[in-house]
């Protein structure tokens, strides 16, 4: 490959990542921005735009690929080198609310032109991580749950999907919500609600 194609390529890489960081953020402040918002705060023409995302639609989904991503790095990173199942979960609820609440309105918008079929599609690598962490829990008698381990994941994800949606409607300050998101998801593993509080205290969450 010539030095030419390279740069060409590497300016294409560029333009193509700052569309969709300036997309993010018009999308949060304004959820019906359109192309040609997204354009002129990017600084390029919207040929430009439709020659890397031929729809909105499409630019919102690789967005939402971006923060799926971003979540399971952080899923992982926050369990990581931690024993014990209930504290590997708390560190890992907690890593996550702190990606998801930057994305926590694109989730909403995502479900304006993204099916919650293929929002839990993308997720499934995320899920089935969480599963195998609580099928470890509740084999150590650290978890409780009528649940088969696949169905606590799905309950789990849906508390995160909840909460951030009570946040969006102002029913839950923010700054409480990583928090709240951590215990509740524990207590729904059959964690006790005052031991939940004190774990997710002591971790700082």
């Amino acid at each position: 490959m010539s030095a030419m194609t390279t740069g060409n390529t590497s300016r294409a890489d560029a333009n193509r990542r700052r569309i969709l960081d300036v997309a993010l953020a018009e999308l949060l402040r304004d959820p019906d921005a359109s192309m040609d918002q997204i354009a002129r705060a990017a600084g390029v023409v919207r040929r430009t735009v439709y020659g890397h995302f031929p729809s909105r639609e499409a630019l919102i989904s690789t967005l939402v690929d971006d923060a799926v991503h971003a979540l399971a790095q952080a899923h992982a990173a926050g369990r990581e080198g931690v024993e014990d199942p209930a504290e590997a979960l708390a560190r890992s609820v907690l890593a996550i609310w702190h990606i998801a609440d930057r994305y926590r309105l694109l989730v909403a918008l995502a479900q304006r032109t993204v099916t919650m079929q293929g929002i839990r599609e993308r997720l499934t690598p995320v899920r089935e991580s969480c599963a195998e962490l609580l099928r470890l829990g509740l084999e150590q008698g650290v978890f409780s749950s009528p649940l088969p381990t696949p169905a606590l994941a799905y309950v789990h994800e849906q508390i995160l999907f909840a909460l951030m949606e009570a946040v969006n409607d102002g029913l839950l300050e923010a700054r409480e919500a990583g928090r709240s998101a951590a215990v509740t998801v524990l207590t729904s593993a059959g964690v006790p609600a005052t031991l939940a509080g004190a774990l997710v205290g002591k971790i700082g969450g």
